[in-house]
């Protein structure tokens, strides 16, 4: 049987995996991919799997009877995910698996391979992260009691932003408070790390070490600033709230308004949570999705608002990452919306034509890897992102 590393993103209702083939050098693309929704839904509706090949030929598409406890969902999916491995891909041995962790707080800022100490500590930043960090937290107690004695390595979204400067870290409140862990982390770092592994591949006299802004939009969205291919600043801060506006997350906002909500309209924590996560964004704006497909679609005038605001944002927080960089060579787009969505590359780059950014409109229109015009001054590409492989590569080399 041949080894393959196993790599999982468990969130509150779905497991993403993919599956690679352990080598000398990790391949790109997995063997399969797939992902279990619906995990622990109430109201009697079944999870649900779908997996593909690495051809995208689907190999299996099921509702899914999870046996087991309802608080122990996440275990039950992922012991069903277990043995259908076994069954259909009977070539392959799992010799470890690598876990997305989105928090690592000021601990960890390279993936580690996990043991009970080290589990016991992420329990610890639960408080840092609480909308992710349990979910990921479950995917792991569940895998580690699906596969005894295979490795279980976690990655880290929040590591690849520790190389960042002291001050951009820090915010203007008490010492006694910013020592409890109370400062801006980053995140979405698995990402930034693939990209910024890939782009000496598509930029040529030195940029790449340059002067890059890197936007991961998508349903969740963020901006980091490197330069040397290193993180010097991002959008993101003590949660993946902050920042840009993004599906249906706020982004950046005046924390009066929280206090205001929470004097005048009684809001408490829990309906705050709510409105800052669920209801906000591109959904709050438009009141019609936070999907930016749907918005473009869409002849209402609340949808081209919400898409005119998500832009502006990402143009604002250029110039404060601009900023940080001291000006700008390349500007990266990578995440759903950044790898597809070429009117929003367009709207953004339309705004950054006094910097002598020219783009070039057939190139964009075709998702092109490079979508600048010839003679731009700021270099823009399109990257696909590949956090998977990321985290493969990292377990691979970990694992015995």
């Amino acid at each position: 049987m041949a080894d393959a590393v196993l790599t999982l993103n468990a969130g509150s209702s779905s497991i993403k995996f993919a599956l690679f083939a352990r080598s000398a050098t990790i391949p790109q693309q997995p063997e399969l991919v797939g992902q279990i929704d619906g995990i622990g839904a109430i109201g009697g509706q079944p999870a649900h799997l779908k997996v593909k090949d690495s051809a995208g030929q689907t190999l299996d598409d099921l509702d899914l009877d999870l046996d087991g406890p309802a608080e122990s969902p996440h275990k039950a999916a992922l012991s069903f995910l277990v043995e259908w491995l076994r069954r259909h891909e009977a070539g392959w041995r799992i010799a470890g698996v690598g876990h997305r962790v989105v928090h690592g707080a000021q601990k960890f800022s390279q993936p580690v391979v996990l043991d009970g100490s080290m589990i016991d500590t992420l329990r610890g930043y639960i408080p840092l992260a609480p909308l992710h960090q349990p979910h990921n937290l479950a995917g792991i107690d569940a895998m580690t009691a699906a596969l005894p004695g295979v490795a279980q390595v976690a990655c880290f979204d929040t590591a690849f932003h520790r190389s960042q400067p002291e001050l951009a870290q820090l915010f203007a409140l008490p010492r006694a408070i910013t020592a409890q862990g109370v400062r801006r982390y980053g995140f979405h770092g698995l990402s930034y790390e693939y990209i910024a592994e890939v782009l000496p591949q598509h930029l040529a006299d030195g940029r790449a070490k340059g002067r890059v802004i890197v936007a991961h939009l998508g349903n969740g969205a963020s901006m980091c600033a490197m330069k040397d291919l290193r993180s010097l600043a991002s959008t993101m801060g003590f949660t993946a709230v902050d920042g840009l506006m993004m599906g249906t997350r706020t982004g950046n906002l005046d924390p009066g308004v929280l206090l205001y909500l929470m004097d005048y309209q009684k809001m408490d924590a829990k309906a705050l949570t709510r409105l800052l996560y669920k209801e906000s964004g591109l959904l709050g704006v438009s009141g019609i999705s936070g999907d930016m497909r749907v918005l473009l679609d869409s002849p209402e005038p609340e949808a081209r608002e919400a898409v005119d605001l998500f832009c502006y944002r990402i143009v604002r927080e250029i110039g404060s990452l601009m900023a940080a960089l001291g000006g700008l060579d390349a500007l990266v787009f990578t995440g759903g919306i950044g790898e597809r969505g070429a009117q929003v590359r367009e709207q953004v780059c339309a705004q950054l034509g006094w910097l002598g950014l020219q783009l070039d409109a057939g190139e964009n229109a075709r998702n092109a890897p490079i979508i600048s015009a010839p003679g731009s001054r700021i270099e823009v590409c399109v990257i696909p992102t590949n956090e998977e492989w990321i985290i493969a590569r990292h377990t691979a080399e970990l694992i015995p």
